[in-house]
């Protein structure tokens, strides 16, 4: 067994099956306030913060012009698919099997902080995880580190500390890296292999369980 590190899990999309609910949202969000965007490319954003989203997709003039309020529809949109949203499979054995290997467990989320209240029920999760961070607790979600450093703060530790992320879409990634952080990645996003392993994935898996399977061959060892 390695050495006890901290372990910062993704919950949207990684534990948790929501990135599909997002990008429908998202689209539903955008169409009331009469911008039409493919599902598809939404959904290639999804893991991106709101706070950058709308940008992302339709550039600074529709940020300025609609951002606010295209955000403020998705948490309407979204909070109507809540009752749909279920654990990934292992998610909750993910979370004790990294306990029982002695890492600190601190989960991390650009989403809203009730969502993320409600990911923590579904998940039984306030016994297991250290603490937990939401876009409430930053100014840039991923891809910057902010949430990913926030979180080590959150636990006492020091931005250089041995973590590993766990996390489901290319932005998990690229924050972990922009953080100094390796990252584990599971296929519940939607993203490829290979643009997994491109942003710098050290290993990709399809759910939390087989993860939890296989983490003799990761970091999180």
């Amino acid at each position: 067994m390695s050495t006890p590190l901290v372990a910062v899990l993704d919950v949207d999309g990684t534990l948790v099956d929501t990135d599909y609910q997002h990008a429908l949202a998202w689209y539903r969000a955008f169409r009331s306030l009469g911008e039409t965007f493919p599902v598809w490319r939404i959904h290639r954003l999804i893991g991106m913060g709101g706070d950058q989203l709308v940008e992302a997709i339709g550039g600074e003039e529709l940020d300025q012009r609609i951002g606010d309020r295209a955000r403020e529809s998705w948490v309407e949109e979204f909070d109507a698919l809540l009752p749909e949203v279920a654990p990934l499979p292992g998610a909750r054995d993910l979370l004790v099997g990294l306990r029982e290997r002695e890492h600190r467990v601190v989960l991390a989320s650009s989403g809203k902080p009730h969502h993320v209240d409600h990911y923590l029920d579904l998940l039984d999760a306030r016994d297991v995880a250290e603490a937990w961070i939401t876009s409430g607790d930053v100014e840039a979600t991923e891809p910057a580190p902010d949430l990913l450093q926030v979180a080590l703060r959150e636990l006492g530790e020091p931005e250089g500390a041995r973590s590993v992320v766990v996390g489901d879409p290319v932005w998990d990634v690229e924050a972990a890296a922009n953080a100094g952080m390796p990252a584990v990645a599971v296929r519940s996003g939607g993203a490829g292999d290979e643009e997994l392993r491109e942003a710098g994935a050290v290993g990709v898996f399809d759910t939390p369980g087989e993860l939890l399977a296989g983490l003799g061959g990761t970091p999180l060892a």
